[in-house]
């Protein structure tokens, strides 16, 4: 069922509206140094997700600011794509979280389903499992779950905590992806150091 709307192109549309409001804000915020930022749009080859997307969808919104001597590039979270990976957030996000299920899918089963081969997908697991909860966000943002010690079943827990609208599943991968869209910036897997 989760995987079926990953296969929507029309979601894929949706999501890249939601990006569209990421970006608009964080043009509106401008450089830090004070000046204006311009598009600075790069075209992504991602994988996993339907046949056909079409290149708007594929592209990753990003700025670059226009002061000489600067020249940042500013790249807005994302409710597509996680840093640099070739894979989709969502792809990375549910390949692992069905791997851990109550009853896990064969490894065979979630390389044909999304294309990954089995190391890849076992380290999606380790990125969630291991180095996702030694995050600032994550250690921040744990306390929205509503069982926090579940957080060890990660990305498990996280399903059970958005996905919770049967008959709405596009609503909640929405608010899912929203909650993750912090990591998807530089350093934003960055592990907490200390406590």
């Amino acid at each position: 069922m989760h995987d079926d709307l990953l296969r929507d192109v029309d979601f894929w549309q949706f999501l890249l509206g939601i990006d569209r409001e990421f970006a608009q804000n964080a043009r509106k915020n401008g450089c830090s140094c004070g000046g204006r930022l311009h598009a600075g749009n790069y075209l992504r080859k991602p994988r996993g997700g339907p046949d056909g997307l079409p290149e708007e969808c594929c592209l990753r919104l990003s700025f670059c600011c226009c002061e000489e001597g600067c020249r940042k590039r500013l790249t807005p979270p994302s409710v597509r794509f996680l840093g640099p990976k070739v894979y989709l957030l969502s792809v990375i996000f549910l390949a692992a979280a069905m791997r851990q299920g109550p009853s896990p899918r064969t490894m065979r089963e979630l390389c044909t389903l999304f294309g990954a081969d089995r190391r890849t997908i076992a380290r999606w697991q380790l990125l969630w499992q291991e180095h996702f909860p030694q995050t600032r966000f994550w250690k921040v943002e744990r306390a929205r779950l509503p069982h926090p010690n579940e957080a060890t079943l990660l990305p498990r827990a996280l399903m059970v905590a958005f996905f919770i609208s049967p008959d709405a599943p596009r609503d909640d991968w929405v608010r899912l992806l929203c909650f993750l869209a912090p990591i998807t910036v530089a350093d934003g897997l960055a592990v907490a150091i200390g406590r």
